[in-house]
């Protein structure tokens, strides 16, 4: 159950030519892929690009009707080796996957195919996941293009040009034999436009003729002495044949002002960053709203090969030119300094220095920089620019990410902050997923984190004997199925390990987005579903396997104690069961929602804090972290310290009732249960309620008033 259906949206997709297409920039690209006759599509979700896996997985029916196969990769390697289908086969095929932490995953298969070539074209769609939203390495996938010889493409942020790319990426593919990398950041993914349609086309070559009438190249293998000629190759023939493909058909752009008031300068930018830079224009009064800047503008929507010829024509007769290059290294930049110094062009190049050497260019990041290259190079008349006054926390309040409210995965970490108060510290090795937010306040959990799948590898190296404590290593069942098994759980048993890990199972790649995967609930009518994790554990040789229900923080506490003090030597594994909560409210909101519309009776839990029996110390809060549990002045005037309150983004998940009584905390929570749409007999019940309260009120207070007479 992914967080968005694009059940309707998909049906956009069958427009055909003479039609304008209206949507998000993913649907856009989707739709694309249906234009250029891709025979395949795999990949592995991950922002920003989640979005493109759910399209597809939404459009089965139109998959279907053009003989395209859709496969959700167990990992971004997996996607990756599906591009092996166009090697010996006119097959287009495209992957995706989250910029480079998939392409680090997928990286194996990659070097492969970009070394032995490709017959058909083959098209990786990388969300380039780089800057201020990003919850990465901050890392650029410029790096593995260059490294593999993949060619890259980076598109001006507008649907008509993501669009030519993608067809564009086949084509040069197929004329390269070379597999084709376009990167889109996620405001290319979600923006929103329009482009002139085409019709759908299926691949001449169908999957099924491929099969049946198999081909095989040697030379395609990576194998000496065929890996010696595929480097020469890439040289040779592939590299030119690319840069041939981009000069002919003018994929990279240039914009020339009317105006030569700024002839004698330029800015040479990656198509990603082209919208950011014309805003940046604007405010400097040098280019309007509709695009007309006063300075000449080379766009690359084509990153990696340059085209030299290019860029020494754009430079010709030119002073200086600045380089929008977002990130480090600056390849774009260095790379020019040597192609014009080879050209005999005298123009100053700059790019780090006017502009940061990392982090997200913004428009005032932007602004700031073509701002000072103006000032240096055109005599413009700026005031100088004022440094803001340096931030402090108490501008700018630290927010660090955090479980959801009522998310499953808190009271396991609960259960072992109260273990870690009997045991003391242990290690634990963390893993990629909503868990990780454990590291942050208020559960300070956490060493160290290596990787997808990779949380109990990362404790490999503590698999000591003789030790008297054990090591924690903790996983999502997204990161299990990913990686986890193979690497963590069978090297843990293979290699003897006498650790723990805790599997958190909460029924889907919650991190991604809520995807489906082996151990979801039932329901998913394309794919195989409810392969439980305790299974496939038992299946590789770990003996020692509880199954525990993560809200259930004193059975969580219980079996985490044993795991860690049981003479029983070897891997130990803690299945943590309880579905996403984001999953379960979008599955059960509307279901509640019609009930009560209905006029049926529905009962709704919700808790709360007693503001007469708080004590205001806070450890519930400590030990929770929910969204939901927070502070509120207190209400008594003789004290002082603000009690806890839960506020109305409760979802009734009892953690906090959970926390309070598997700590011994002061017993201030209650549960009230809210009825819609009560019946005759609860409205009696009610009012025999209310009136027992009363008389019990009426007798407490005549009691203190003989007392105080």
């Amino acid at each position: 159950m992914a967080e968005r259906s694009f059940a309707r949206e998909v049906e956009t997709l069958r427009a055909g030519e003479g039609e304008t297409f209206r949507g998000e920039g993913i649907l856009a690209v989707a739709k694309a892929l249906l234009q250029s006759g891709v025979a395949y599509v795999g990949g592995y979700q991950g922002a920003p690009i989640s979005h493109l896996m759910d399209v597809f997985s939404d459009a089965q029916g139109i998959l279907s009707e053009l003989g395209v196969h859709f496969e959700q990769s167990a990992s971004e390697a997996a996607a990756a080796a599906m591009l092996a289908a166009s090697v010996n086969y006119p097959l287009r095929g495209a992957v995706t996957w989250k910029s480079t932490v998939g392409t680090n995953v997928a990286s194996d298969a990659l070097a492969n195919i970009a070394s032995g070539g490709v017959k058909g074209g083959a098209l990786v769609i990388v969300g380039e996941d780089y800057g201020e939203g990003s919850s990465i390495m901050q890392e650029r996938s410029h790096a593995f293009a260059m490294k593999s010889q993949i060619w890259l493409l980076d598109p001006r942020p507008n649907l008509q040009s993501i669009v030519d790319m993608v067809e564009h990426g086949f084509a040069l593919s197929e004329a390269s034999h070379t597999p084709v990398m376009l990167e889109l950041r996620i405001r290319a993914c979600h923006l929103h436009g329009r482009f002139a349609a085409k019709d759908n086309r299926p691949s001449p070559l169908s999957l099924r003729e491929a099969m049946e009438n198999p081909s095989r190249d040697a030379a395609r293998i990576v194998l000496p002495p065929m890996n010696f000629d595929h480097e020469r190759e890439k040289i040779d023939q592939r590299w030119p044949a690319a840069v041939d493909y981009v000069r002919r058909h003018r994929l990279n752009e240039v914009f020339a002002p009317a105006s030569d008031r700024y002839g004698d300068l330029g800015v040479i930018v990656q198509g990603g960053m082209y919208n950011t830079l014309m805003r940046a224009l604007e405010r400097l009064d040098l280019a309007d709203g509709y695009g007309e800047a006063e300075i000449p503008i080379y766009v690359l929507n084509v990153a990696y090969p340059l085209i030299d010829d290019e860029l020494a024509a754009f430079c010709a007769g030119k002073r200086a030119v600045l380089v929008v290059e977002e990130g480090q290294p600056e390849f774009i930049e260095q790379a020019l300094h040597a192609i014009l110094r080879r050209a005999g062009l005298p123009a100053v190049v700059m790019g780090k220095g006017p502009l940061p050497r990392a982090g997200e260019y913004t428009g005032q990041v932007l602004k700031d920089g073509v701002e000072e290259f103006l000032v240096a190079h055109a005599g413009r008349n700026l005031a100088p620019r004022q440094p803001p006054p340096p931030l402090t926390t108490a501008d700018v309040p630290a927010r660090p990410p955090g479980f959801c409210t009522g998310c499953p995965e808190r009271p396991v970490f609960t259960a072992m902050k109260l273990v870690e108060k009997e045991l003391g510290p242990f290690h634990v090795s963390c893993d990629i997923g909503c868990h990780l937010f454990s590291i942050l306040p208020p559960f300070n959990i956490g060493n160290t984190t290596m990787g997808y799948g990779l949380g109990w590898s990362g404790a490999a190296a503590f698999n000591v004997p003789d030790s008297q404590r054990r090591t924690i290593s903790v996983m999502g069942d997204g990161g299990f199925w990913h990686n986890g098994l193979t690497s963590g759980v069978g090297g843990a048993v293979f290699n003897r390990s006498d650790s723990v890990l805790i599997i958190v199972d909460n029924g889907y790649s919650a991190a991604t987005g809520g995807q489906d995967i082996l151990s979801s609930r039932p329901g998913n009518v394309s794919r195989s579903t409810e392969h439980a994790i305790a299974d496939a554990v038992r299946g590789v040789g770990v003996d020692w396997v509880r199954t525990v229900r993560t809200y259930d923080i004193g059975l969580m506490r219980k079996t985490l104690r044993e795991a860690l003090t049981t003479p029983l030597k070897g891997p130990k594994v803690i299945v943590a069961q309880a579905e996403c909560m984001l999953n379960r409210q979008r599955r059960e909101k509307p279901l509640f929602t019609a009930a009560v519309k209905a006029g049926k009776r529905v009962v709704r839990q919700r808790f709360g804090v007693d503001d007469d029996l708080c004590t205001g110390d806070h450890s519930c809060i400590r030990l929770s972290g929910c969204p939901s549990l927070t502070v509120k002045p207190n209400p008594n005037p003789l004290r002082e310290d603000p009690v806890a309150h839960v506020n109305n983004d409760c979802v009734g998940c009892g953690v906090c009732g959970e926390v309070a009584h598997a700590a011994v905390l002061c017993p201030s929570f209650y549960r009230a249960d809210i009825l819609y749409n009560p019946t005759r007999w609860d409205q009696s019940w009610a009012r025999m309620r209310r009136g027992v309260i009363r008389a019990l009120q009426r007798w407490a207070s005549a009691r203190r008033m003989a007392r105080a007479a």
